[in-house]
């Protein structure tokens, strides 16, 4: 897909965001190949935007949703802020930051941090703490949010600082060349690599909880030991997909559910032959170590890694001493 054209500094939503609508789009509605380009927005949005104007296709406002989009057309989209929508509070909140520049930002964040407000989550969360941090993110969906970690998973995260980043991100995700690696300590032996394979969607009958489900979305997870315990291994998990829970849920699938995990992790049926160090453990044990990436700007390949927090580094001691 091609790059948006519109300059990477400008945080002002008056700068429309330009780009040529790609072969793969051919044959779409206009709001659906918009849709697909610009996931970061709401599809609600984006009809909204079509309905006042806001879009133009070869210089032409277009009103008409269902418009075909044939490819090579040259798009232009004036964003919006969301009409009525109550804003969220800028927080100080401290960060972790990894990486900064004007285009991107990197932060480790710790466990027990929740990444987007919502029901009950109004306040104290990353989004907060980057509102904070950079104001400026206010005008940016989400604060520049492009991936999220659970509440209770630590490590690393990238947002956006301008709709360019934002929409080169998530084409970045959505094309699956951002690499993202994990730890996570899991119960048994786990003796050789290997590749999850199975579709993930809402449980059936807990809808607070996400499953391996036939009419699920692709999911897939690379995992590969890297040191064994009495009762434990450490994995690496590489994510081919992002679905909610994915790492969680597929290592429960194979029998082998994450330490701590109060979901997933049938806590009971491991007391009887864990460690007391394993059934203590308050939380997932699961931190994003390793993220690379190219900068949405400069095109230069990105790395970044973060050692696991306290409290997993102190698990993984103990075991070692057992």
């Amino acid at each position: 897909m091609n790059v948006p054209q519109s300059n990477p500094g400008d945080y002002s939503s008056s700068s429309p965001l330009c780009f040529v609508a790609p072969p793969e789009c051919a044959g779409l509605r206009l709001d659906q190949a918009l849709a697909r380009l610009f996931p970061e927005h709401s599809r609600s949005r984006l009809q909204g935007w079509l309905r006042e104007g806001r879009v133009r296709v070869e210089g032409v406002s277009v009103l008409d949703v269902k418009r075909k989009v044939w490819g090579g057309e040259r798009i232009e989209v004036e964003a919006a802020a969301e009409p009525n929508s109550l804003p969220d509070a800028a927080e100080d909140i401290a960060l972790a930051i990894v990486h900064e520049d004007d285009e991107i930002l990197v932060v480790d964040k710790p466990a027990g941090l929740v990444v987007h407000p919502g029901s009950g989550n109004r306040a104290g969360t990353l989004l907060n703490a980057l509102l904070h941090h950079e104001p400026r993110l206010a005008t940016i969906p989400r604060a520049g949010i492009v991936h999220r970690l659970d509440k209770e998973t630590s490590g690393l995260l990238v947002v956006a600082k301008t709709l360019a980043a934002q929409t080169d991100l998530v084409r970045q995700l959505q094309a699956r060349s951002v690499r993202r690696h994990y730890l996570a300590l899991v119960h048994g032996k786990v003796p050789r690599g290997g590749t999850v394979d199975a579709p993930i969607g809402r449980h059936p009958t807990q809808r607070v909880r996400m499953a391996v489900v036939a009419a699920g979305r692709e999911a897939r997870t690379h995992y590969s030991p890297l040191e064994f315990f009495a009762h434990a291994t450490l994995l690496e998990c590489r994510l081919e997909t992002g679905r909610t829970h994915q790492i969680r849920v597929h290592m429960a699938s194979i029998a082998h559910p994450l330490v701590g995990d109060p979901t997933y992790g049938r806590r009971g049926a491991f007391d009887a032959k864990a460690s007391p160090l394993l059934a203590a453990f308050p939380r997932q044990a699961l931190h994003a170590w390793r993220l690379a990436l190219l900068h949405p700007g400069s095109r230069a390949e990105l790395d970044w890694e973060a050692p696991p927090p306290a409290d997993f580094l102190r698990l993984l001691e103990g075991l070692r001493a057992r």
